[in-house]
């Protein structure tokens, strides 16, 4: 399931979307207009989709703007269709340019192949599950609750995360987070683990499991 953002004055047009988005399990969060305190929220997305034509500020500098705070896919859709239209779209920072009309089919086809995608490097934010991790702040969060990590705790669940279904012990965790060099008890990493679990179920999540005898690992 992916956390999707559809901005179009078209009421219509977001049911549409809406509607048809989920019959792929993504959750959709639709807007009639682009609001300042937006920027703000967009780490939350796993991608949005772009009307060019609004009132008040336009898709174009809206997606301009949105470049500095999100990595994910931004895909207009607009019924400007002229190739200087095109182009001026991905020179803002569109990833796609879906032109309207456009078939339902088309709609979650290039959805899904922009979603699938695993080469974009994840520089300011990545989630897994229900977790959302802002890479530049150091922060993980559950939904729109910041899960209060302490340094360690936040490093231990980012290596977890980003290598989900893959089992660590508790001496390649320590090697991962801390180095080789430091001088430190492994057993501390047993100590962070209980208090990531604490945290992460106080959001209502419990993604961590142990595997007796070897280690941890997110499931």
């Amino acid at each position: 399931m992916a956390h999707i953002l559809a901005i179009d004055d078209d009421q219509a047009m977001l049911v549409l979307i809406k509607n048809t988005l989920k019959k792929d399990g993504h959750e959709v969060t639709c807007m009639e207009q682009i609001t300042e305190t937006l920027k703000n929220k967009l780490s939350f997305y796993d991608l949005i989709l772009l009307d060019v034509m609004m009132p008040g500020t336009d898709g174009y500098t809206f997606c301009r703007k949105a470049r500095s705070y999100t990595d994910c896919p931004i895909l207009f859709l607009t019924a400007k269709s002229l190739e200087e239209d095109v182009d001026f779209g991905f020179s803002v920072g569109a990833d796609d340019y879906i032109k309207k009309p456009f078939s339902i089919l088309e709609l979650r086809a290039r959805v899904n192949a922009h979603l699938r995608r695993e080469q974009r490097e994840k520089i300011r934010c990545f989630s897994v599950g229900s977790i959302r991790f802002f890479l530049t702040k150091n922060e993980a969060w559950a939904g729109e609750q910041r899960l209060p990590f302490t340094k360690s705790e936040y490093e231990i669940t980012l290596l977890l995360a980003r290598n989900h279904g893959q089992i660590y012990s508790r001496e390649q965790i320590f090697e991962n987070v801390y180095g080789y060099d430091r001088e430190s008890d492994i057993s501390a990493i047993t100590e962070h683990i209980k208090n990531i679990r604490k945290k992460l179920a106080a959001a209502g999540v419990s993604p961590i499991e142990t595997i007796w005898g070897i280690g941890y690992r997110w499931k």
